[in-house]
């Protein structure tokens, strides 16, 4: 039991928002020099939460204690100023700007218009030493790896005298070593009196750094645990109210000789130009699962943009079932047999106003039995959607539902529901489980597998390598716009993996 004093306090929180109740009655308590963990399914009301803390909304009702006196923060400004410093999941970093410029943005030492940058360099050295936070104050951010930019944005809180560090998601784009050196760090400040509450949906890492654990649960307190005394599976049931089946039951399967899906030397342009994706070579074969391991932005979305004709090849081949479909446009592809769960279920996933019958049609509009001589076929239509509402376990009130107003996991098992029974011989599956609870990561892995014990070649990419290790039967590692490893799961590593996605190797 804890017996530091309480730093900071919620009290019976309320934020109703138009139509969702995303906080009811939440009352937490932070001690000093402890790490606090805030689990929860997609949805539960954690980000709502520390944005009320940080000044980003105002609560409906309830209270907030700073070292027990009454406070309510205005804006993020007056909650730095206080002494709560946020590191959000995606960062705010100027990515043309040095290390040191982008952590005295807004505060910057001087008199009148004169910034003492040699002063301000000083403070961030003398900073970055004491909490081992390496990092060279005179590197562009743009040329740092992800965990590097992570330890800007904690040393940019900790610059502003941060005693409360609100840390969301903050392992979700690192690779097994960068997390290794995140709950160094972690420890570290904690055990200096930082007190730290991190948002997450990972077990793991609950287990692996936090203290205590408040579980939340349709925007309620569904429990507290010491973190010591509590199993992964206990917590699983209290985020989704439910026993969850945590391992996944990856079972042998013999996949076919010949290749369903190849990529021969393909090369592939950037945004900015210069190539994204360079004399890549691969091969998926029927009932097998291929992932596809690495660090973000190292040439995922080319490889998933390029695959589904949304991107143009500068060189190479791209073949399904032995034909060439290299210059193939996205609809020809579908029709061939080629199916995709993309990356981003919003943009290029659903469309959000329509209905889940329609979104389900997508694609396959113009044929049986979505339309009939030249119009589309509601009644056909709506039958096909009910049944895989059924079949997929889409909760929703019915075919009818706009796609916008399902959870995120809901919206996810409407695309497999899409894809899925369109009998693909190719499956891409382009981070599958993003921003998802356990309880609906788990439908997910386990329709996936079933697609690959269908004889169907899936390519998954993930930047979850506890996804590629628990799905893939082989593992290609993607670093730098090529591949540079080939690793079978039961004889590798996650550690070993992550090495080669920093551009390593053992």
């Amino acid at each position: 039991m804890n017996t530091q004093p309480v730093i900071l306090e919620t009290r019976k929180i309320v934020k109703q928002f138009p139509k969702v109740l995303a906080n009811s009655d939440v009352s937490i308590q932070l001690h000093q020099g402890e790490i606090l963990a805030l689990l929860g399914e997609n949805g539960a009301g954690k980000s709502t939460l520390m944005n009320i803390l940080y000044g980003l909304y105002q609560p409906s009702s309830g209270e907030i204690y700073l070292h027990g006196k009454a406070v309510n923060f205005r804006s993020p400004r007056e909650a730095i100023e206080n002494g709560l410093g946020m590191v959000h999941q995606h960062f705010m970093l100027v990515e043309n700007l040095t290390v040191t410029e982008n952590i005295i943005l807004g505060s910057e030492p001087g008199r009148g218009l004169t910034i003492d940058y040699a002063a301000a360099r000083r403070q961030v050295k003398e900073l970055s030493e004491r909490y081992s936070l390496k990092v060279n104050p005179d590197s562009r951010i743009e040329d740092l790896s992800v965990g590097l930019q992570q330890r800007v944005e904690i040393l940019k809180a900790l610059y502003r005298k941060a005693s409360v560090l609100i840390l969301d998601e903050p392992t979700a784009v690192l690779t097994p070593q960068e997390v290794e050196g995140f709950f160094t760090v972690a420890r570290r400040l904690r055990d200096d009196g930082v007190s730290i509450i991190i948002i997450t949906h990972k077990l793991e890492e609950v287990k692996a750094i936090s203290d205590r654990v408040y579980i939340l649960r349709r925007g309620k307190v569904a429990g507290m645990r010491e973190t010591s005394t509590v199993s992964k599976e206990e917590l699983a049931t209290l985020m989704v109210g439910r026993e969850v089946v945590l391992t996944v039951h990856r079972t042998p399967h013999q996949r076919g000789q010949k290749p369903v899906f190849e990529l021969k030397n393909l090369s592939v342009q950037g945004e900015r130009g210069g190539e994204a994706l360079r004399d890549v070579s691969l091969s998926v074969h029927p009932g097998e699962v291929l992932g596809i391991a690495g660090v973000d932005g190292n040439g995922q979305t080319e490889l998933a943009e390029a695959i589904m004709g949304l991107r143009s090849v500068a060189a190479g081949k791209i073949i399904h079932k032995g034909e060439l479909v290299t210059g193939l446009n996205t609809k020809k592809r579908i029709h061939r047999g080629i199916g995709c769960v993309p990356s981003d279920r919003h943009r290029h996933g659903l469309v959000l106003p329509m209905t889940i019958s329609e979104n389900i049609a997508m694609g396959l509009h113009r044929d049986k039995p979505n339309a009939r001589f030249f119009s589309l076929d509601y009644p056909a239509m709506n039958s096909s959607a009910n049944a895989l509402i059924k079949r997929f376990d889409i909760r929703a009130p019915g075919p009818l539902t706009a796609a916008e107003q399902l959870s995120g996991g809901n919206q996810q098992k409407v695309i497999l529901a899409r894809e899925i029974s369109r009998k693909p011989s190719f499956l891409l599956v382009n981070q599958p489980t993003r921003g998802l609870d356990v309880g609906a990561i788990e439908y997910i892995h386990s329709e996936i597998l079933r697609m690959r014990d269908a004889d169907a070649g899936v390519l998954l990419i993930s930047l979850e390598l506890e996804e590629i290790f628990s799905l893939a039967d082989r593992i290609l590692v993607l670093y730098e716009g090529q591949i540079v490893k080939e690793l079978k799961p039961e004889n590798s590593s996650e550690k070993e993996v992550g090495l080669y996605m920093m551009g390593g190797g053992p």
